[in-house]
Formats: structure tokens, C-alpha cells, sequence
């Protein structure tokens, strides 16, 4: 598979300050994005899988890093309730203003919990869940960072599920193409492309998950751009 060079010094616009109407647009594109490619889809199947593995009346406790406005989380709980699942969903994100767009949304799921704090130092409970998900998150960082973030996750969860885009030519047309045919808001037309190119590839991941003591097992898939890790 061909991989793009990493651009580590790209910057996206969401990583600064954004006015309050552009973050909400640029999360609903994201979410809307999640939706339709099948980024849930991806992480919800292995989630679930956990969840069989689990006593039918025992909580599910999943950890969102970088969970953003909750969106992800709120996926989790509405099929925890529709297959009868006690489940809790810990949301930490860094950004205070997308957190209190997260209260709005969550509001009506009080199995969701919102924590602000870096990715690089979660104030985590050792082994206090089952899953420890990061969804488009560890893009955002350097090496180091990614590597703490990784050691922390595994050492709160059982399972550490990595879903991240890949860094390859087709994803970069896929995601430009994307932004563009669907109308998106300019920053995810700008940030879309620049999340491509300051992703890690495989191999990368690989690395940073060894580096942080853990394996990683990683599945591609190229046509939507994606790739998830379990990394144990």
C-alpha cells in the first residue's frame, strides 16, 4: 500500500481557537462524515464485540479520548439501551468549548460522563473500563504525546481501540473529494486533507504502541480511508 510522507507540521484549524458557530458546523460535518464512511460502524463493531464477552448485566465502561462533542459516545449508549446493556461512557476532551457543546449533547444520556483533560495525561483509573477508544485523535499529536496517551489508555482499559485515517494517496482524493461534493463547512474542507497527511501509518502506530509497551493489531480499510488498532 502506497503511504504518503507524514506531514507533522501541518497544522488543522480545530487545533486553535475556532468561533463558536464554526466549531458546531465543523463538528456536525464530522459526525455527519462518521455516520455515512463508517468511522462508528467501525469502532461500534468492536466495542461490541467486548461487550459479548461480558455478562449480560454487567456494565460496559468504555473511555472516549478526544471524544469531542460526545458523538461517538452517544452511539454507544443509544445500542447499549436497545440491546439491554448497563453501560457507562467517560467523554475526556481538552477543548472547554467543545465540551459544553458536549453537555448540550449529551443531556439526555446520563450513562455519558464529560472530562476535561490532555490526552497526554488522563487522569484515569488503572483498569477502570473495558475499552479505551480514540477516535481521529492521536493525528493530533507528536510521538511522545501519542506514546503517553497509549501507555494511559492501556493501563485503564482491557482493550485499546485506535480508529484513525490512513495516510494514503486514495484517502487524501476520498476526503478532498468529500469536503468538497458535500458542501462542508471551510474548516473541514481545510482541516479534511491536512488530518490525512498528519496521520500515522501502520507502521508508525506500530511503533508508538511498542514504544509504549503494547502490541498493536492493525486492519485496513483503504476505501474508507481508515484503519482501527487493537492494541493490547
Amino acid at each position: 500500500m502506497v503511504t504518503l510522507a507524514r506531514d507533522a507540521d501541518a497544522r488543522e484549524r480545530m487545533d486553535g481557537p475556532l468561533a463558536p458557530a464554526d466549531l458546531g458546523a465543523t463538528l456536525d460535518d464530522l459526525d455527519r462524515l462518521n455516520a455515512w464512511f463508517g468511522g462508528y460502524a467501525l469502532s461500534l463493531r468492536r466495542i461490541r464485540r467486548v461487550a459479548a464477552a461480558l455478562p449480560p448485566r454487567v456494565r460496559l465502561r468504555v473511555i472516549d479520548v478526544g471524544g469531542g462533542r460526545g458523538d461517538l459516545a452517544v452511539n454507544v449508549v443509544r445500542w447499549a439501551r436497545r440491546a439491554g446493556r448497563p453501560v457507562r461512557v467517560i467523554v475526556v476532551d481538552s477543548d472547554a468549548a467543545t465540551l459544553a457543546l458536549a453537555r448540550r449533547r449529551t443531556a439526555a444520556y446520563p450513562e455519558i460522563v464529560l472530562v476535561r483533560a490532555d490526552a497526554g495525561a488522563l487522569p484515569l483509573r488503572e483498569a477502570g473500563a473495558e475499552v479505551a477508544h480514540a477516535a481521529l485523535t492521536l493525528h493530533h499529536l507528536d510521538g511522545d504525546t501519542a506514546v503517553a496517551c497509549l501507555a494511559q489508555m492501556a493501563a485503564a482499559a482491557r482493550t485499546v481501540i485506535v480508529n484513525d485515517l490512513l495516510r494514503t494517496p486514495l484517502t487524501l482524493a476520498l476526503v478532498w473529494l468529500a469536503t468538497r461534493v458535500l458542501q462542508l463547512h471551510p474548516v473541514s474542507r481545510h482541516d479534511g486533507p491536512v488530518s490525512v497527511r498528519r496521520a500515522w501509518s501502520a507502521d508508525e502506530l506500530t511503533t508508538l504502541a511498542e514504544k509504549a509497551g503494547r502490541r498493536a493489531r492493525i486492519a485496513r480499510h483503504p476505501w474508507l480511508g481508515r484503519l482501527v488498532a487493537e492494541i493490547a
